[in-house]
């Protein structure tokens, strides 16, 4: 009798633990699926009022706009040129630092991690109000180059950690028994550092690329209204156009990060992601 009652208990603790799984889930998918679906809704419909179930009617006429409107091309456009342009440079000032990190002891290197990680766990807008004055200083309101350092200074810690953790998991012995076998630092850092912590690498890239193409508020301070991207711009979509030409930017601004996400999924969940916040 004892054995059966307890049996029951299970049974119903497995259900309940099933219910609220499944009650997440749901919760979670309308969460994150949900917005996406109101946007895709929107997109192609002529109108839709309350309290109709269904849209009036259905249209592409609000993508015809987004390509026939020069603004919005431009937007588009500055967006796919500015921000791979913000990765090459973050790679290129940021990879050496985050090899001397994983590779080199000195004095402060953790001042200087923690200070990074620090210094973007704060709202921005005063950062970017005091860095607009120098820029009236230096003439770089409303210029590529002032966006593009503004959108720069965001991902130096993707760019950074992340990857100082992929150096740091390469064993130093495939490095020494390299060396020792005859092979230049030139090559050992090619072929065996650079190649396994390329994975680590690519996730950096990736969070970098995401970063810089939907960074709004420093861009509209220093950009506006010359220099306008795709996040700026949809400021004056939502408050001077239509909310279905809205909805269809929207859905063009995921675009770039679903494809990146995508390539770099096997990456992420493989554990690249978080041990760029392992270092030690």
């Amino acid at each position: 009798m004892a054995r059966e009652i307890n049996k029951l208990n299970l049974q119903a603790s497995s259900l309940i633990t099933r219910i609220f799984i499944l009650l997440f889930i749901i919760f979670m998918a309308t969460f994150i699926l949900g917005p996406l679906f109101w946007l895709a809704a929107r997109a192609f419909v002529t109108s839709w009022t309350f309290p109709n179930l269904l849209p009036d009617g259905l249209t592409l006429d609000w993508w015809r706009v987004i390509t026939g409107d020069e603004s919005l091309k431009k937007a588009i456009r500055n967006s796919l040129i500015i921000s791979p342009i913000v990765v090459l440079a973050a790679s290129v000032i940021c990879l050496p630092a985050a090899y001397a990190f994983a590779r080199y002891k000195f004095i402060g290197r953790k001042t200087f991690l923690i200070g990074m990680f620090a210094a973007n766990a704060f709202p921005k807008i005063g950062l970017f109000a005091a860095i607009a004055t120098l820029y009236y200083t230096l003439n770089l309101m409303g210029t590529v180059l002032g966006v593009i350092i503004i959108q720069l200074l965001g991902t130096i810690i993707f760019m950074t950690w992340i990857p100082a953790a992929a150096f740091a998991a390469v064993p130093q012995s495939l490095e020494d028994a390299a060396r020792d076998a005859g092979a230049s630092k030139f090559r050992v850092f090619r072929d065996i550092t650079l190649r396994l912590a390329m994975p680590g690498i690519l996730v950096g890239m990736v969070m970098s690329f995401l970063h810089a193409f939907d960074e709004a508020q420093g861009t509209y301070l220093v950009g506006v209204p010359t220099i306008y991207t795709m996040p700026t711009l949809m400021y004056a979509l939502v408050l001077n156009y239509p909310a279905q030409i809205a909805a269809v930017f929207s859905i063009l601004l995921t675009i770039p990060s679903i494809i990146l996400i995508g390539i770099a999924r096997k990456h992420i969940l493989g554990g690249q992601l978080a041990e760029g916040f392992q270092i030690k």
